[in-house]
């Protein structure tokens, strides 16, 4: 997964998979997303993303499986 932010327009760019997209839907009037043929998610922008997102800062943690 890629995440790009350009702060000229405060979008923020998420990439999922490198799938062509097959078709872009708007979720609301600052989010869409980009599938692939079958459905996929392959791509979502989010314009305003410090607004609508609350993308003041961003984080990532990956967690492990645990037998319960």
């Amino acid at each position: 997964m890629k995440v790009k932010y350009f702060s000229d327009t405060d979008t923020a760019h998420m990439e999922f998979t490198d799938k062509n997209v097959y078709e872009t839907k708007e979720i609301s009037e600052n989010i869409y997303i980009d599938i692939d043929e079958k459905g996929n998610i392959v791509n979502m922008t989010i314009e305003h993303a410090k607004t609508n997102a609350g993308l003041w800062e961003f984080s990532y943690q990956e967690m492990s499986h645990q037998a319960v």
